[in-house]
């Protein structure tokens, strides 16, 4: 009697759970998750599949020689840390400079539409225009070093483009909007009492921002900084017009567009890229442990100081 009670419970139980499924949800959901299937889980899929084939196409039997062949090589895999050289600072720089700007602007100030439309500009110029603009301004015979070298602070050109540096500042100008509305956002949206009451109990401003705003601010801080360093890693055309694509500023998408169009290997281009997707999926899982982690001991040390 007792199972078959349990078993006639759980039936109930599942009769109900069907019958809070709206079938309309459902079908308004559709067209979402035929959107994900066709764009991101057969291209995917069908990617995977590629990287372990042999042959210039893909036609070949399963193996592991494209995987093999690009760990093998050294200058294949120096692409890996050299991505990691260009992408890392520009994300630590951008993700540090829009959180106090965030703070200072969160409750709004003199000539705020001002500077956010500034900030917004180079998101529609795009990065091309971007690239060729930073060609115009800092190259060897740009404006800035026209200007230097006429009032006299240098003799010869700064070297501001084809290198490093060239490729990071055009991937600041492109990736701090995004972080800085990210975080303004997500700053925004802290009540205000929450402050009010730290002052009331003796915290200074500092004491606020460091005990209170900044913890609660650490989920949006990292999603600003996924997004930024996934942009920043998967970098090819800064790199290509700003940079050494053959030379110092050979990263890894370049490397993957190499061995898929160039050297006509497809599985081989296919694999630098899921080697790519992979290193980005690690570093997102590695920050979002990490601000977890630092999120809750830092509201817990925010209680109890504050």
């Amino acid at each position: 009697m007792a199972n078959l009670f349990v078993r006639q419970s759980q039936t109930t139980t599942r009769w109900m759970l069907i019958r809070r499924l709206n079938i309309w949800t459902l079908l308004l959901s559709l067209p979402a998750l035929l959107t994900v299937l066709i764009l991101f889980i057969y291209p995917l899929l069908f990617g995977l599949d590629q990287s372990f084939r042999s042959g210039a196409r893909g036609e070949g039997d399963w193996t592991l020689q494209n995987y093999e062949k690009f760990f093998g090589d050294s200058r294949q895999v120096d692409t890996i840390w050299t991505t990691f050289q260009i992408a890392l600072p520009v994300t630590f720089f951008s993700v540090a400079l829009s959180v106090p700007l965030a703070y200072f602007m969160r409750r709004g100030i003199k000539f705020e539409r001002l500077i956010t439309t500034i900030l917004i500009l180079p998101i529609t110029l795009g990065t091309v225009m971007v690239a060729q603009a930073m060609l115009n301004y800092f190259g060897p015979r740009g404006w800035f070093n026209q200007f230097l070298q006429s009032i006299g602070l240098i003799d010869a050109p700064l070297r501001l483009t084809h290198n490093f540096l060239g490729v990071e500042i055009a991937l600041f100008i492109q990736g701090f909007p995004f972080a800085f509305l990210l975080i303004l956002g997500y700053m925004s949206g802290i009540s205000s009492d929450l402050e009010r009451a730290s002052q009331m109990l003796g915290a200074s401003q500092w004491q606020t921002f460091w005990r209170i705003i900044l913890p609660l601010t650490i989920p949006g801080i990292a999603t600003a900084f996924c997004l930024s360093f996934v942009a920043n890693f998967s970098v090819f055309p800064s790199a290509n017009l700003l940079g050494q694509p053959t030379g110092e500023t050979r990263v890894i998408s370049i490397a993957a567009y190499q061995a898929a169009y160039i050297e006509n290997n497809r599985p081989f281009g296919t694999a630098i890229a899921l080697i790519m997707g992979l290193i980005e999926f690690a570093v997102i899982m590695l920050v979002l442990w990490f601000s977890r982690k630092m999120a809750r001991g830092a509201t817990l040390g925010g209680g109890k100081g504050v």
